[in-house]
């Protein structure tokens, strides 16, 4: 059984990537909110990949939550 097809690592994979992609925001715009924070974290990995390379262009958090807004899943 190949370990990173199952459903624990693919959601340990996009956790670790959430928090990356949390840190790089609070560095990027200020202090991202608990609902921001619970949005981000909700995000498939290929999501949170994507918000990876969009933040680069984020100067506001309003970029942020227009992105969320645009890209989120419900």
């Amino acid at each position: 059984m190949d370990f990173r097809r199952t459903t624990g690592y693919s959601r340990s994979k996009r956790g670790r990537g959430a928090t990356l992609i949390l840190r790089q925001l609070n560095r990027r715009v200020g202090a991202i909110s608990d609902e921001l924070q619970r949005q981000i974290q909700a995000l498939s990995l290929e999501q949170v990949e994507a918000l990876g390379e969009a933040l680069l262009d984020f100067v506001v958090i309003a970029d942020l939550e227009t992105w969320l807004q645009a890209h989120a899943t419900s």
